[in-house]
């Protein structure tokens, strides 16, 4: 079972936001299904929930349970005071701002679930998980947990045109943007992609986890089909062996072309497009094919051919 409680809060009375319930909304939608419309998460969307004891029941019944993967999202105000982290709720006053991230970060460690993904998209919302900060061992990240947020402990998290900057390049890197070659999307590809769209000067994004595996958080149709890519062991018996070209690969050789080694090339030039192969001695693959030269495994598709050859892939 895969569960989500997605919560967007815009109606705080003294300091409105206006763009948390859209990013609540926008990636509640995308996480619900897969790239090819199969079921992926079941989603829970909240907007404007009103108190802290509300927001921690529903936290609490997330984190219940075991559960394949459970995912928390916030997208509202977040605060910072000595004690810690915390994510508002619209009931805020002094000195009781809202659900305490350390309070969370508990929840989440105590968790039968398999994998717990917290996702902050909140002013301040890097100290989470940070003992440093909040002098407090419960805040140490168990395993199986990760943790991405918006910011630095000390940064804002930011909104343009009515949505926030973070939640935008998130929802991008889960349609798509952040995944691997099978199609799969982890935590850690989105907050690489999240990382390399923001410049050295803009909010950073904070990501901590203890995790000896990366869950999929949404998988998209691959670029190249699993059933082609298995076939990399078939075109290179061995990772060092080079795949020899020559005039009869190329389809503009109507003469001489053959069929079957025509078919042969269309996959190794989509080998090409994602990184896995390169021809040698030529910039192209049409020269190289029609000089009868050869092609050889990338770095990366060794990778890839290692995973084929030991039926991992």
């Amino acid at each position: 079972m895969r569960k989500a409680l997605v919560i967007g809060i815009n109606d705080y009375p003294a300091a409105p936001l206006t763009g948390c319930i859209n990013d609540a909304s926008a990636f509640a939608n995308t996480i619900e299904k897969n790239g090819d419309g199969s079921p992926n998460f079941s989603v829970r969307l909240e907007t404007d929930v009103p108190t802290k004891a509300q927001l921690k029941t529903m936290i609490k019944e997330l984190f219940d349970g075991p559960n394949d993967i459970s995912l928390l999202y916030f997208s509202g105000h977040g605060f910072l005071n000595e004690l810690g982290g915390y994510i508002v709720t619209p009931d805020y006053q002094e000195n009781d701002e809202g659900v305490s991230m350390d309070e969370i970060l508990t929840i989440a460690n105590q968790s039968k679930a398999k994998d717990k993904v917290i996702i902050l998209d909140c002013c301040h919302s890097g100290v989470f998980g940070s003992p440093a900060l909040s002098g407090n061992v419960s805040a140490q990240i168990f395993e199986g947990v990760v943790v991405l947020t918006a910011s630095r402990p000390t940064e804002s998290a930011i909104e343009v045109n009515g949505h926030g900057i973070f939640t935008n390049l998130l929802i991008d890197a889960l349609q798509g943007g952040a995944a691997d070659l099978r199609g799969h999307i982890t935590p850690g590809s989105v907050y690489a992609y999240i990382d390399q769209a923001l410049g050295a000067w803009d909010q950073r994004p904070v990501f901590k986890t203890n995790v000896t595996r990366f869950t999929s958080l949404r998988t998209v149709t691959p670029q190249v089909p699993t059933e082609v890519l298995r076939k990399i062991t078939e075109y290179f018996p061995t990772a060092e062996e080079e795949h020899a070209l020559d005039p009869t690969y190329e389809f503009d050789n109507k003469e001489i072309a053959i069929p079957e080694k025509v078919a042969i090339m269309k996959d190794l030039q989509k080998f090409v497009s994602i990184g896995l192969v390169v021809p040698v001695g030529e910039e192209h693959m049409y020269y190289a094919a029609q000089n009868s030269k050869s092609c050889k495994l990338t770095a990366l598709g060794y990778h890839y051919w290692r995973l084929v050859k030991e039926n991992k892939l």
